[in-house]
């Protein structure tokens, strides 16, 4: 048995029908010439063998008795492959818009919880001839980061498949669900060592936030760039409460370009992401709303995890950043994303070691349930000023090529959760030479994800532009395979 982590198990009793907290990722594979058999077949026969080599596959949740604790992992042996690898085929045309869609609707499913939280969907019928794979798994059992060791185990780096050992066997009573008192007894040991972490680092906590406040308090210029990041968002038509139905939008940005204009402009490429994301909805919301003279805000996940860290669990914090949306020069608000961006880097930097990432859990599901349901139920969304306008979060990714069953990955696309009030996430991960940026939205806040990608190849060209550098042609293109492309997979 291993227990869920407090953070972990929120996911788990923060959602409600239409707020699923799964995050997945939506790739394109090139077939080869003369590629054989099946490929949803050869990826079942593939998942078969590997199961073994990441802790979520074969994991399920055990609840406690009454939920009065956060559940546990306990191993099933008899994972149903029918049901976490499948198919889906497109209608003709088959056009990536239509592909991006039907993630939209796959996205949109409740998982099972009486299984492990994941499945594989390979989508055919795409009329350019690659295959699609959508892959998600609930946030209550991995990260962005997390996500990342999981790719590495998944996929390999040459078409041929690497060998993969299977096991000896399994553990005397794996998969048997434990007994009621099993259950107690993890939660209690579980929340006593809780309340001992939290007593033994209360110094360092206090420690860390005296030297946060005196950092900001020696200088004004430093109080400020931080500050400003203190601010509620203005409401807009991305902030209205949302319903289950989600829809998603694509598009591979190239890494070198972005790299440049980091160098070029003295900043960190989360900068100029940021920026982009920034422009993006500007153009977005001069068509749906108007631009609010106040700035946007974005939560920004940052990751906690230390190097060689490779638990399959949540370790993040999420701190607010100003987009400076109000700002209509594109190099003015870069200059301003940067500094204010970095100064609440800075500050997750001073108090990483401290930031919690687990607390005692007795009790917690049902409060957490019970705040799910009534914040759903009320109209809170509608009345309040949101906190953050979005989600932005960007997670490095593997930098060489993937394949699958003897397939090319040519875009890895990271879908994540939107909720009432934010009814956009923006992840955005990089992926051998180019940054996929993955637009998944609540289909009430933003009716057509596709205009958002439109937006971002135009805020790109735009601060290329700007920044007077000359971007050849061909380093434009979206990381998808050669072949027909719609417009938003081009930068024009």
């Amino acid at each position: 048995m291993k227990p869920l982590s407090a953070i972990d198990s929120a996911f788990l009793y923060l959602e409600t029908p239409a707020t699923p907290m799964h995050v997945a990722s939506l790739h394109l594979f090139d077939l080869p010439p003369g590629y054989r058999g099946d490929f949803h077949a050869r990826i079942r026969r593939q998942m078969a063998r590997r199961l073994h080599l990441v802790p979520i596959f074969q994991r399920k949740l055990a609840p406690m008795p009454l939920q009065f604790a956060s559940p546990v992992w306990i191993r099933d042996d008899d994972v149903d492959l029918d049901y976490h690898v499948q198919r889906v085929t497109l209608p003709p045309p088959g056009a990536l818009a239509q592909f991006e869609d039907c993630a939209g609707r796959l996205h949109s499913e409740l998982m099972d919880r009486s299984r492990p939280l994941w499945r594989m969907i390979v989508i055919d019928g795409l009329q350019n001839g690659q295959v699609g794979f959508y892959m998600k798994a609930h946030h209550a059992a991995l990260d962005g980061q997390a996500a990342v060791l999981l790719a590495r185990a998944m996929y390999d780096l040459t078409p041929r498949p690497c060998a993969v050992r299977r096991p000896q066997g399994t553990g005397a009573g794996s998969g048997e669900r434990p007994g009621m008192a099993e259950l107690a007894a993890a939660a209690l040991r579980h929340d006593a060592g809780q309340y001992v972490k939290l007593v033994r680092h209360l110094p360092d906590v206090v420690r860390a936030l005296a030297g946060m406040f005196g950092a900001s308090e020696s200088g004004d210029a430093g109080k400020g760039q931080l500050g400003q990041n203190f601010a509620f968002g203005p409401r807009t038509s991305l902030n209205v409460p949302i319903t289950a139905e989600r829809g998603f939008a694509g598009l591979s940005l190239p890494l070198d370009v972005l790299k440049q204009l980091a160098e070029v402009h003295d900043a960190k490429l989360n900068d100029i992401v940021l920026a982009l994301c920034s422009g993006t909805l500007r153009r977005y919301l001069s068509h749906h709303g108007g631009i609010p003279k106040k700035p946007l805000t974005a939560a920004m996940p940052i990751s906690l995890r230390e190097a060689g860290n490779t638990e399959y669990t949540t370790q993040a914090t999420m701190p607010v950043v100003n987009l400076h949306s109000h700002i209509a020069d594109p190099l003015r608000r870069l200059r301003a994303i940067r500094d204010g961006a970095g100064a609440v880097k800075a500050m997750v930097q001073r108090a990483r070691g401290v930031v919690p990432t687990d607390f005692p859990s007795i009790a917690v599901p049902w409060v957490l349930h019970a705040l799910a349901a009534l914040y759903e139920r009320s109209s809170v969304t509608g009345v309040m000023p949101p906190l953050a306008n979005v989600v932005v979060s960007n997670i490095p990714g593997p930098q060489v090529p993937l394949y699958a069953a003897g397939a090319r990955m040519s875009t890895y696309w990271p879908m994540s959760i939107v909720e009432h009030g934010v009814g956009l996430n923006i992840t955005v991960m990089s992926y051998a030479g180019a940054m996929g940026f993955g637009f998944t939205t609540a289909r009430s806040a933003v009716p057509d994800a596709h205009q958002l990608s439109h937006a971002l190849a135009a805020t790109f060209d735009e601060l290329v532009e700007k920044s007077h550098m000359a971007t050849p042609r061909g380093a434009r293109q979206s990381a998808a395979a050669p072949g027909p492309r719609r417009r938003s997979l081009a930068i024009a």
